[in-house]
């Protein structure tokens, strides 16, 4: 089970385009049906495109945004993003079928992070999931940090053991002391 992230950026942003455009078409069309002077006179406008040519330094502005537009929204489309849930493992001697399960990945880093937290001596903590791995800042107000990247490293697996994620990442533990020696 890996639920992919939507692409509602890219989408909202290519829908309000065309729904500006849709719109902006249709005030000119109704007020050149009621005889007002519209906002874009067509005439003017197709008299403008009908006079420019292919090597005019606007039309290859122009295509060169509309490319590089268009290969960042189909980029946006076609590569995947960082799965939303997480698949955990199931091998439950018991069972005999399998049962699909997962985690969000913003359960997964606010329980990890609570387990960092727990640690004696750390004061805050910042969490990053990585695609391998998984980065813990945690800072401290000790003078003296032996031994607290480990006792940190040791409750992020700890907990990692109890989640039992289907593929395990590594943990990387970087601890920051508020004071000096």
């Amino acid at each position: 089970m890996k639920r992919l992230p939507r692409r509602s950026t890219p989408a909202v942003l290519v829908a309000l385009t065309v729904l500006a455009a849709c719109v902006l078409a249709a005030v000119v069309s109704v007020q050149t049906l009621l005889g007002q002077d519209p906002w874009i006179d067509p005439h003017a406008l197709f008299a403008a495109v009908h006079d420019t040519r292919w090597a005019d330094p606007v039309v290859t502005l122009t295509a060169a945004v509309c490319v590089v537009l268009g290969a960042g929204l189909l980029l946006c489309a076609v590569l995947p993003g960082n799965p939303v849930v997480l698949p955990l493992r199931d091998d439950d001697p018991e069972t005999r079928s399998t049962v699909d399960s997962g985690v969000t990945r913003r359960s997964l880093r606010n329980v990890l992070r609570t387990a960092a937290s727990s640690v004696d001596g750390v004061t805050a903590t910042r969490l990053t999931l990585g695609r391998r791995t998984i980065t813990t800042t945690v800072s401290t107000d000790r003078t003296i940090t032996d031994g607290l990247a480990a006792a940190v490293r040791g409750a992020v697996e700890n907990r990692l053991d109890r989640i039992r994620p289907a593929i395990r990442p590594a943990v990387v533990v970087h601890v920051k002391a508020r004071r000096t020696r």
